[in-house]
Parts: structure tokens; C-alpha cells; sequence
């Protein structure tokens, strides 16, 4: 991708709209993105504002709340704009204020149950109506956007409802999972009155109910996915989740931006997180954290030891199950492992199960923990990454930083990030394997503590090249400019 000159880059007017943001509220890497990227361009001095849903947890996470605007027309439900700033930094937060929708406890998607909440379709069809407000100055914010950042079927629909005004703002839509498409009734779809015009097969219709990720994909002025590979990995049948024919016709305005790190929140020389900080140059403070690492968890204090980490949720997409098939043979050898995450109710009653068999080797941590994931980042040799499919990825990218050799299989952003042994110790940084199955899986887990015991110096090396590898946001965010730049000259073309 060209890079984009200095004059184009200046003053860029970028509204950001997601349904979550780290530290506000986070589920997974959309949240890592949508806390971290919009900072990323505010340095580089772009006039952003991030847009989100006025969830509990956020309202109370943010601190000092104003009110921007309220809107009562265009919708039966009152709905008020409060403004903040995004923790850690300077971006203007808009959180979109509708309390039947939003207020309530939990997971910004799921019920208690586990389920997703019911009125899902009515949430983000009320959000999506007021960023589309935002986008086009109806808010009396005296401020409108050059370009609208939309991100995953939760704001789908808004670069659809943005096609129908006569004039507006360019917009984008990310892919950060296409698996996850916001399928909607058709009943809904009309009880809600989105547009008619958008219902075709060109448009929202899917299979005869509706997509809200469908609207992005068919409406934005570009699209992209967090990885190379992966953009190139979803317009095909394999992975394509029945959109690839769409994403096919529509490849001229696909790209694939690899997310960035936040080395701010992920960096050892700094991390709040860890009792013993490191670099590069100076591991001793790796070490020590191993041990802290293996004391925290339960594990035998063993240095000569390899330690292998995961943390991740546990479902078949991140080849759970792969791990539960190896893990009976894997730990007959000298091995640690640690694995904190939580998931599918089955794979985490199995792992626990099979850690009871193997106090001296295996921990399994239910749950999710930020401090301790640091700690796992940082303690263990060895970090598994066996996703089937994995758009970005973000934890072989905090891996490498860390000094702590990720196995991973290739595909996606896993494919892009990570570069394995057998390619030179001028060039690896960890190791990759292919076919997703337990004896693949095996076979460069082995093979990965063989280089452990058998080559501590190859070994340091390949250290040393994972930790000097770059993936900060800044690169990540002049990439994005040069998309906006692309998405304005397309919008001012006419119509997607």
C-alpha cells in the first residue's frame, strides 16, 4: 500500500464507530483494536472521535460524562449522546445513551446464560441509527465527519443507512470476524423499519433473513480485514462463511491491514503487570518471571523446565481440541503448561479434568485475568496459538514481544506474524505447522522443545529477532489513513 503524503494525511475528520473498546468494555481483539487505533491516529494528530454503545460498565469506566446531544425524533426510544474521553488518552468518546438497550449488567452481546440477548437486533439497529445521525451533522454536534470507521456486524448496518443520504461522509467497514454476521429475521427487519431499499440480494437479504454485516460488506466505500492473508482467505468457500461471492465482486476494495500492538499496555521493559521487568538485552528479568509465573500458578519451581502458555477462549476455532488430543502424550515429556481462558462449557470441564491428572505439569485457570495473561506472556518459554482460522490474532504478537516463542498454525494473521525456525535463525521468530490436526500439532510442539534443550543458543537468537520485530499501531494507522484517503475518493466517485 502506498503512503499516503503529508498534506493528505493532515486534519482527517474520522468518526470510529464499534461496539466495544478497551479499557471501556472488551470482549476480545475488537476491543484491543478499538481502544488502541483510534489513540494510534490521534497522535499522528487526526481529529477522532470514538462512537460506542452506553453499556453499564462503560458509563462507569469512563469517569466524567457530559451530555453531547439528545435526539428524540426519528425513533420511539429516548436517546441521549454523552461525551468523555477514552482512558489513557486524549480521543474524544461519544457513548450512545439509549438505557432499555444498553444499561444492563454482563457481556455486551450475551445474556447470563450464555445466549445472545434476545433484542440484539433492536440494540444495534438503535446504535447504528445514531452514528449514521452523528455522521451526517443531525446531532447538533457542529461537527461532521471526512470519513465513518465501522467495525463488525454491530455496526454494519450504518454504512448502508448512510448510502441512502443524498450527501455524506466516506466510510469503511473492518472485518475482524466474518463468522460472526449479525443474522436478523425478516419479521425483525421490518418491525424495526430499516430501509427497503437495502433489502435485496445485492443489499442486507441473506438466505431470507437480513446480515448486518452483510450491510458493510455490500455498502462501504473499502472494506478490510486485520490481516493480509486473511483478506485473502475469506473469498474463498473455506473461509468465506457464504459472503465470499460478495467479497469476490467487491476485491478491488479489499485490503488486508495487520493490527498493530499496544505497547503501552504490552511491553516487558514496562509492564505494570510483571514483578520483574526485561529486554532484549538483559532476560534475567524473563527468568525471574518464570518463576514467579510457576509459584503464582501452582507449578514446580523448574528452570531447565520448558513452559508452555495459552490464554485465549476455549472454542474449536482456536483449536481447543487439538490441545485436549496432544496434551496426554505432550506431558509424558519435561514440560509446564498453563492455560487460562474460559469458553465452551466441555473444554473447560476437560481441561480442568486433565490438569487434576497432572498437578506437577498441567494448571488450568477457568476465567479471564489481565494480570495474570501478562504473567503467562512473560513467564513462558513457548505460547500456543492452534487456531483453525484467525483473522489477526494478537497474543503471537505480544508473544514475540516478550521474548516467548509462539506456535502457531498458518494461517491469517498468525501466517503474517510469525515466521518459523526451519526458514534460518537469521529470519525465525517461533513455529508454524499446517493442517489442523493432533499429530501436526504435536509434531511442532516437540519439535519446538527439542530446539529448547538441544540449542540454547539458536534459541536466544530467535529471541532476540521475535522481541526486535515492529508491530506497533503507528504503522498500523498511517496504513488506515491511506485507506481512508481511498474510501473519500470512492465516495466522491458516487455510489459504492
Amino acid at each position: 500500500m502506498a503512503k499516503i503524503t503529508a498534506h493528505l494525511a493532515k486534519n482527517k475528520k474520522i468518526l470510529f464507530a464499534a461496539s466495544e473498546a478497551h479499557p471501556l468494555i472488551k470482549t476480545g481483539g475488537l476491543g484491543d483494536v478499538a481502544g488502541a487505533l483510534p489513540a494510534a491516529l490521534h497522535d499522528l494528530r487526526q481529529d477522532v472521535r470514538l462512537i460506542l454503545p452506553a453499556y453499564r460498565d462503560a458509563m462507569r469506566d469512563i469517569g466524567d460524562l457530559k451530555v453531547a446531544s439528545l435526539r428524540m425524533q426519528d425513533d420511539p426510544y429516548p436517546l441521549r449522546l454523552l461525551e468523555g474521553k477514552l482512558p489513557g488518552s486524549g480521543v474524544p468518546v461519544w457513548l450512545v445513551d439509549s438505557p432499555l438497550h444498553f444499561d444492563r449488567a454482563g457481556n455486551p452481546y450475551l445474556g447470563a446464560d450464555g445466549r445472545d440477548w434476545p433484542d440484539n437486533a433492536d440494540r444495534y439497529a438503535i446504535f447504528a441509527r445514531a452514528v449514521r445521525a452523528v455522521a451526517l451533522n443531525q446531532m447538533g454536534l457542529a461537527w461532521q465527519p471526512d470519513v465513518v470507521h465501522c467495525n463488525d456486524w454491530q455496526t454494519g448496518l450504518v454504512p448502508a443507512l448512510l448510502s441512502l443520504a443524498p450527501t455524506r461522509p466516506a466510510s469503511v467497514f473492518t472485518i475482524h470476524n466474518l463468522a460472526y454476521q449479525g443474522v436478523v429475521a425478516a419479521t425483525d427487519y421490518r418491525r424495526l423499519g430499516l430501509p427497503a431499499e437495502v433489502w435485496s440480494v445485492e443489499g442486507l437479504e441473506f438466505y431470507g433473513q437480513a446480515s448486518y454485516i452483510k450491510g458493510g460488506l455490500a455498502y462501504a466505500d473499502m472494506l478490510n480485514t486485520v490481516s493480509p492473508t486473511y483478506a485473502e482467505e475469506i473469498r474463498t468457500p473455506a473461509f468465506g462463511c457464504q459472503l465470499e461471492g460478495l467479497l469476490q465482486r467487491r476485491t478491488d476494495r479489499l485490503v488486508g491491514i495487520l493490527n498493530g500492538a499496544d505497547y503501552r499496555e504490552w511491553d516487558p521493559e514496562h509492564d505494570r503487570h510483571l514483578p520483574h521487568h526485561y529486554s532484549a538485552a538483559s532476560l534475567q528479568g524473563k527468568a525471574a518471571n518464570k518463576t514467579a509465573l510457576q509459584r503464582e500458578v501452582g507449578l514446580p519451581r523448574a528452570p531447565e523446565v520448558p513452559l508452555i502458555g495459552l490464554v485465549g477462549r476455549l472454542v474449536e476455532q482456536k483449536g481447543v481440541d487439538l490441545v485436549l488430543a496432544i496434551l496426554p502424550a505432550l506431558l509424558q515429556q519435561p514440560v509446564q503448561v498453563v492455560i487460562l481462558g474460559s469458553g465452551d462449557p466441555a473444554f473447560e470441564k476437560a481441561l480442568t479434568i486433565l490438569a487434576g491428572h497432572y498437578p506437577q505439569h498441567c494448571q488450568v485457570k477457568i476465567g479471564f485475568d489481565e494480570g495474570l495473561a501478562h504473567r503467562i506472556e512473560a513467564g513462558a518459554d513457548l505460547f500456543l496459538m492452534p487456531s483453525r482460522y484467525e483473522p489477526c490474532g494478537l497474543n503471537q504478537i505480544y508473544s514475540l514481544r516478550y521474548g516467548t516463542l509462539p506456535v502457531v498454525r498458518r494461517t491469517g494473521g498468525l501466517a503474517d506474524t510469525v515466521t518459523d525456525w526451519s526458514e534460518g535463525l537469521a529470519r525465525a521468530t517461533g513455529f508454524v505447522f499446517d493442517a489442523a490436526t493432533p499429530p501436526a500439532l504435536l509434531e511442532v510442539v516437540l519439535r519446538a522443545l527439542q530446539h529448547y534443550r538441544d540449542d540454547p543458543v539458536g534459541w536466544r537468537r530467535v529471541v532476540g529477532n521475535a522481541m526486535a520485530r515492529d508491530y506497533s499501531w503507528r504503522r498500523s494507522a498511517e496504513a488506515y489513513l491511506d485507506l481512508y484517503q481511498q474510501a473519500i475518493a470512492r465516495a466522491g466517485a458516487g455510489k459504492p
